[in-house]
């Protein structure tokens, strides 16, 4: 593990960019940013554009360690190169940002009121090839539709049992089991979640560290055992459909925690912008969004 990454993510001031849209998802982002789904063809022309995109991004100048503490890529971003450098060392070595790698293959079909992550059975090749590129840790993600207790300790103990092969590797997991915010019930999931994470946090070892990336809660600091627990690393919130305001203005109650936001981060940015307008429309992002993660 690189100490000086770990250091960074354990104790800066910043958040997490989450620019790790995969195939499912980034006709969607790509719609966000202004191009339309008729305008390419074929999967490989869509990850061209929105490496493209991630590139625009990640290389503005208010994209930096100064506020960004690390950065999710999408395995296919992962592989490729950002100005003649790989992303990963690109983005530590160039802008001193820690990279993380999105891991999961998508959800199975809702039981229990929740979505399980698909079987990964090629996830010990994947983080070879991750710690070979400078990675420092993973993200991967369920979904919580409804607090059916059976549901959320399904997600719970399937995240750290796939976390635990993580850090075998000498990886930091993200762990996301992400709570729908529109579900009936999000509060009592809430309540649900929280007990689950804290009983499978007292089975780590003292030298094992999780981070954590949940919605963001009902009631104000609800996650405050698990910010101070000393096997996680950080607590991280996800935008999970608020709008950015909404989400900001969420987060910013939250004491300790700090922001990993996808859409929200790239919220306003387009593909038709010329430099000087996308360069001051993503730093009024970071810059909200930073603000939002020092509370």
């Amino acid at each position: 593990m690189n100490e000086l990454q770990f250091t960074k993510v354990k104790n800066a001031k910043g958040f997490i960019a989450a620019l790790d849209q995969s195939g499912g998802s980034t006709p969607k982002a790509l719609k966000l940013y202004g191009i339309q789904d008729g305008s390419y063809s074929g999967d490989e022309e869509m990850f061209d554009l929105v490496h493209a995109m991630r590139t625009r991004i990640i290389t503005a100048p208010s994209f930096n360690g100064d506020r960004i503490l690390g950065s999710i890529l999408f395995e296919k971003t992962m592989d490729r190169q950002i100005a003649g450098r790989s992303s990963a060392d690109y983005l530590w070595n160039v802008k001193n940002v820690v990279p993380f790698l999105k891991v999961d293959k998508g959800l199975t079909d809702e039981v229990d009121g929740a979505q399980l992550m698909n079987p990964m059975p090629g996830l010990d090749a994947v983080l070879a090839r991750a710690i070979g590129k400078g990675v420092f840790g993973t993200k991967m993600r369920s979904v919580i539709r409804l607090g059916n207790g059976a549901g959320v300790q399904a997600v719970v103990d399937q995240q750290f049992e796939v976390g635990r092969q993580i850090l075998a590797a000498g990886l930091v997991p993200i762990l996301e089991p992400e709570i729908d915010i529109h579900s009936p019930s999000k509060a009592e999931a809430e309540r649900m979640l929280r007990s689950a994470i804290l009983e499978q946090l007292g089975t780590l070892g003292a030298d094992q560290y999780v981070m954590l990336k949940l919605s963001l809660p009902e009631v104000d600091d609800f996650y405050a055992d698990l910010v101070a627990h000393p096997n996680v690393l950080r607590v991280l919130a996800l935008s999970g459909g608020y709008s950015r305001a909404e989400a900001i203005t969420r987060l910013a109650r939250q004491h300790q925690v700090v922001a990993s936001f996808s859409r929200a981060l790239t919220e306003g940015l387009t593909a038709q912008q010329s430099d000087e307008e996308f360069t001051a429309a993503l730093e009024a992002s970071i810059g909200s969004i930073f603000r939002a993660s020092v509370t």
